[in-house]
């Protein structure tokens, strides 16, 4: 009798090491194939501007360093445009809108395009000088646009644009922007 039980104690354990053996076997294999995804899965690193100062964006608010870099981009990449590239132009500045602004955004831009497409005129601008208010989301370039036709300069005025930004999680996104009017406009000049 006391062979028997000992004979089914001794198959139970038998049956629970061999369950054992074989959720470590899933397991280990599980972890190679991993590995082995990891090995060679291609590395992507997130890349920041180049800049001298450490850039932080949090959820309580957002830094003005981070505000400059994302306004200088958006002010080069709006202002400077030549017709040959007015499509690549226009999505990329959609890319950057807040989707509450999206559809008058478009508009505004769809209209710059009409008046320069099959055109020679292009613009180019030269940043001079930025003023940023975090608080407020809002940013003011000033500087020199140039205006092109063909490869002449006809205008070289100093301009300011302001930007408005709107909070997206951790990311800004484009509300609007405008012309300010020069001093000589402001007194009717």
């Amino acid at each position: 009798m006391r062979a028997e039980i000992a004979h089914e104690q001794a198959q139970t354990y038998l049956r629970q090491r061999n369950r054992f053996a074989v959720l470590a076997g899933v397991l280990g294999l599980t972890t190679l194939v991993s590995l082995g995804a990891a090995v060679t899965r291609d590395e992507q690193l997130v890349l920041v501007p180049i800049t001298a100062e450490r850039i932080t964006v949090s959820s309580g608010g957002i830094d003005a360093p981070y505000l400059e870099l994302v306004t200088r981009d958006t002010a080069l990449m709006l202002l400077n445009r030549a017709p040959e590239s007015l499509d690549y132009w226009m999505a990329n500045i959609l890319k950057l809108a807040d989707p509450a602004a999206h559809g008058r955004l478009k508009a505004e831009l769809v209209q710059i395009v009409e008046e320069q497409r099959g055109s020679d005129i292009s613009q180019a601008f030269v940043i001079a000088e930025m003023h940023l208010d975090p608080k407020a989301l809002t940013s003011t370039v000033t500087g020199t646009l140039k205006t092109f036709v063909g490869a002449q300069v006809i205008a070289s005025q100093r301009r300011s644009f302001r930007f408005r930004w709107s909070k997206r999680g951790l990311s800004l996104a484009l509300a609007g922007f405008e012309q300010l009017p020069t001093d000589k406009e402001e007194t009717g000049q």
